[in-house]
């Protein structure tokens, strides 16, 4: 009989996915994708309540704290110091592109002035929009803001709660309603796209918790999603903005990019990223500066800024997108060693943003020395890692015409050999602190 359920459970979301097969992205869906794959570099910001207990976005389901507990943090969470210009300055500055804005986590606080739940940012201390002020300043500065939107709830009823692989502590009893559940995510949706300017995209997390796999790669689910009317609801309310779901699966039809989560596209070193590559789509990898997404105060596990400069490197290198992580403070304030590391990669990007951003991933994908990345008859070399015997051998696909170094006037040594069809470049110079860079243009 088990078997039987599972087996019925596979084929129910197998004719879900295939219920979306018809999906056919607009003209301005096709720009925006575009848009999207040569912007290279994105902010991510997991940003909620759970900050004032300072274990990460997670606490509630980790510790664990039951419902009633834990909604009493609404009476004491108030981020007095958010500044909406700060952030957004900061990540442009950085040269990030585009903003993605948690605004609404597991734990189902809205970040915004929702009319669906009482649980939310204007019933705080705080009174104020906050998703109105930094969608306002996103426009202001030309920054365009995604919204991370959590499609599993650890404190609603509604919500298939019992078939869930998280929040089975939360001290819910009442049976769930799960067309009820949909109909609340299809009405904040809808707030979220009527009422706040334009929408960069929508960025779904959560399709896991109704998965057996604990691996987070099984295709069958517990609950129908009902992602053809979510999908479609978003692309009619706004024709360009874009929709993404971090389930680690291959893309099912209507969405519009492939997440990979802590990951580079296909290397899955960190167990969660194994699904397929997709061809087709833009690629985006999430990433935290440390390790934490929410802010965890006991977390001083900061990557360098010559690994977060090589991490953008890289995944410009497999034709993909860095959206990196900060979890703010519970006052609103970005903590000094995220502002210090991304105002390191913002002096980078000025210098080397042609090399990334509008590019193609290379010829061939990321190696131990560095990645390639193309734009036209261009081909960026990055060397992250000086070979130890101070020489790159690479076999384009075409002829080559010049090799310079990027940033130097200083000649470049190299040979190329008709038999093998190998071009040999010398790297004979002080390499830089964080990446080296040689133009090689083909004929």
């Amino acid at each position: 009989m088990k078997k039987l359920i599972i087996f019925l459970c596979f084929f129910f979301s197998l004719q879900v996915i295939e219920a979306q097969s018809s999906y056919t992205p607009s003209a301005e869906n096709k720009a925006a994708r575009e848009w999207f794959a040569d912007a290279r570099f994105g902010l991510f910001v997991h940003f909620g309540p759970y900050a004032l207990l300072g274990s990460g976005e997670w606490v509630m389901n980790t510790r664990p704290i039951d419902r009633e507990n834990y909604l009493r943090v609404q009476n004491f969470f108030d981020p007095q110091d958010f500044d909406a210009a700060a952030w957004v300055s900061m990540a442009k500055n950085a040269g990030m592109k585009y903003i993605t804005f948690t605004s609404r986590h597991h734990d189902s606080f809205s970040n915004w002035d929702t009319k669906q739940s009482d649980w939310k940012i204007t019933n705080t201390h705080y009174q104020k929009d906050l998703l109105k002020e930094l969608a306002a300043e996103c426009q202001k500065q030309d920054i365009k803001l995604f919204l991370y939107y959590s499609l599993l709830d650890w404190t609603r009823d509604d919500y298939q709660w019992r078939t869930g692989r998280t929040g089975q502590k939360s001290g819910r009893t009442a049976p769930s309603d799960w067309n009820a559940y949909i109909n609340f995510m299809k009405a904040q949706l809808t707030e979220l796209l009527t009422e706040y300017g334009p929408i960069g995209g929508i960025w779904f997390d959560g399709h896991w918790d109704q998965t057996a796999d604990e691996n987070r790669t099984e295709h069958a689910a517990a609950v129908d999603w009902h992602y053809n009317e979510l999908y479609n609801l978003i692309h009619t309310l706004q024709p360009s903005c874009l929709v993404a779901n971090n389930h680690h699966l291959p893309p099912f039809a209507g969405e519009d990019f492939q997440i990979f989560e802590r990951d580079l596209p296909g290397e899955n070193k960190e167990g969660y990223s194994g699904q397929a590559v997709s061809d087709k789509l833009p690629l985006e990898t999430c990433a935290t500066m440390n390790d934490s997404w929410g802010y965890r105060i006991t977390d001083n596990k900061y990557k360098s800024t010559k690994e977060l400069v090589e991490f953008l490197v890289r995944a410009a290198g497999y034709g993909g997108n860095l959206l990196l992580n900060v979890g703010p403070m519970p006052n609103g304030k970005i903590q000094s060693e995220f502002v210090e590391r991304l105002e390191k990669m913002g002096e980078w990007t000025k210098q080397y943003g042609e090399t990334i951003y509008s590019t193609q991933g290379g010829f061939i994908r990321p190696q131990t020395w560095g990645a390639i990345t193309q734009k036209d008859k261009k081909y960026y070399i990055h060397i992250l890692q000086k070979p130890a015997d101070n020489q790159l051998s690479l076999v384009f696909p075409a002829t080559v015409k010049s090799v310079k170094w990027f940033d130097s006037p200083q000649k470049v040594t190299w040979d190329f050999s008709n038999k093998t069809k190998t071009t040999t470049i010398l790297l004979d110079r002080t390499m830089n602190d964080y990446d080296t860079v040689l133009v090689v243009e083909m004929k």
